[in-house]
């Protein structure tokens, strides 16, 4: 019952397919109650008309009167709905009641009714005996009064048949017409069923207003302040990004200068604590510059358009990366090898590619301890292609794993050098062109390294190497 009220209180369609249910209940069972009680007064009336019919009859001799002292009633029809015809006698007679001295005998088989000679003449209900019967009494021009009666049950039940067969295409066409109505409904509210789920699929990056074309006109409105909200959060959001990227850009310069002037500083003499002091300020502004980079290729990736069509071949970017990398892998001593099939492509841009397996691959080398090793591999999977970089580092907790995809974000107890820009860099591109990103031990037995898949969902498409 809860349930029920809960849902008439929320659901506007739920409510519309109540209430128009109930009242075509309420009426259809007003017309119902109508057309039994006009069915059974019409039923009824026919057999007055018929009673009427028969008396015109003997009014009229089209049926042969039986002598009175052979018998004074005749029986048409079966047991069940037979007329009795039965002689009152003439209007000077003084009796009160037919009986077999005054009325003659009785026919064999029939019903003999007491009836008082003295009933007007005109249509009635009487009591005779058990039974209920409806007589029409009438004059004749011979001066005899007759009685024409049938039994009120007959009639009734005739009535009441007639009066169901009325009902019938009520109760036919009653659930017909409430199937219908739910379907109806249903149907007026898909559209709006369908536009909440295009933008419930949307991603952050789609801000583009919604078509409020195949909207009934009372929703468009809604739709309408829906595309303004979204125009200014898309306006919000470039405001953001630009200035971020115009904020990474001027800090760029000053940056540049002061490596260069620790550069120059170096080449001076100085005591040993000053240069010790110069390393760690030449730390310190490689930090800086390396988060500005990253700044600027989080702007980028949450700016830049949706992925064309074109296919980018993921070993060309493996080379393209490795070789930047490598000097840094090398200098930790960390072996990095490459496997899987080496024709794959993946539906994104080079850009997007080689920014993701960067980020993958440079946040491995900086959280591998020194002598460990990363694996670099592609391959099909379940109707798309998988990318998946591993790494001998102390991987990251189940519970830290949603985190990590914050911005600047990062795992405590941990001493690596970063800005906790690289997944969230990696996640926002896979986010803009469809991909998703997963995370999971490399040793699950052990529970240590970790193993970054990004899945592409579009076929993969070989090509000849």
């Amino acid at each position: 019952m809860d349930g029920i009220q809960r849902r008439l209180k929320d659901s506007i369609q739920f409510r519309l397919s109540l209430w128009l249910s109930l009242a075509i209940l309420a009426v259809a069972l007003l017309a119902g109650v109508f057309a039994f009680i006009s069915g059974f007064d019409e039923a009824h009336e026919f057999q007055d008309d018929m009673l009427r019919q028969v008396a015109a009859m003997f009014d009229q001799q089209q049926l042969p009167l039986p002598p009175q002292g052979d018998g004074p009633k005749v029986a048409i029809g079966d047991e069940e709905s037979r007329v009795i015809v039965q002689y009152l006698g003439v209007q000077h007679l003084g009796a009160q009641y037919l009986d077999d001295q005054n009325g003659g005998a009785n026919i064999p088989g029939t019903k003999r009714l007491k009836l008082p000679a003295t009933l007007p003449d005109g249509m009635q209900t009487i009591h005779s005996g058990h039974h209920r019967y409806r007589v029409l009494v009438k004059t004749l021009a011979s001066q005899q009064r007759i009685a024409v009666a049938q039994e009120t049950a007959v009639r009734d039940e005739i009535a009441r048949d007639s009066g169901l067969r009325t009902l019938m295409p009520f109760l036919i066409l009653i659930p017909l017409l409430l199937l219908l109505v739910a379907h109806l409904v249903r149907k007026m509210f898909r559209p709006i069923a369908r536009l909440s789920a295009e933008i419930d699929g949307r991603n952050e990056q789609e801000l583009h207003a919604l078509a409020p074309e195949p909207l009934p006109v009372e929703v468009r409105p809604f739709v309408i302040a829906i595309n303004r909200l979204l125009e200014r959060v898309a306006q919000a959001m470039e405001t953001q990004r630009r200035f971020v990227a115009d904020a990474a850009h001027e800090l760029r310069s000053p940056l540049t200068a002061l490596s260069l002037q620790a550069e120059r500083l170096a080449e001076a003499d100085m005591p040993d604590t000053a240069r010790q002091r110069l390393a760690t300020l030449r730390q310190g502004i490689e930090r800086g510059r390396r988060l500005l980079d990253q700044l600027l290729a989080l702007a980028r990736a949450q700016s830049a358009p949706l992925a064309t069509n074109d296919t980018v071949a993921v070993m060309q970017v493996y080379r393209r990366v490795l070789e930047d990398l490598m000097p840094l892998a090398e200098a930790r001593q960390i072996d990095i090898g490459v496997e899987g099939e080496a024709g794959l492509r993946v539906p994104v841009t080079e850009v997007d590619l080689i920014t993701i397996v960067r980020n993958l691959v440079d946040n491995a080398i900086r959280y591998t301890p020194p002598g460990g090793r990363i694996s670099l591999s592609m391959h099909n999977d379940c109707g798309g292609v998988s990318l998946q970089v591993e790494d001998s580092g102390p991987g990251i907790a189940p519970e830290e794993q949603a985190r990590v995809f914050d911005p600047f974000y990062r795992v405590l107890g941990n001493e690596a050098t970063g800005s906790g820009l690289g997944l969230s860099i990696v996640q926002t591109i896979a986010s803009r062109i469809g991909a998703r990103v997963t995370l999971a031990h490399a040793d699950r037995e052990a529970q240590s390294g970790l193993c970054v898949t990004v899945f592409f969902p579009a076929p993969a498409v070989k090509i000849a190497v």
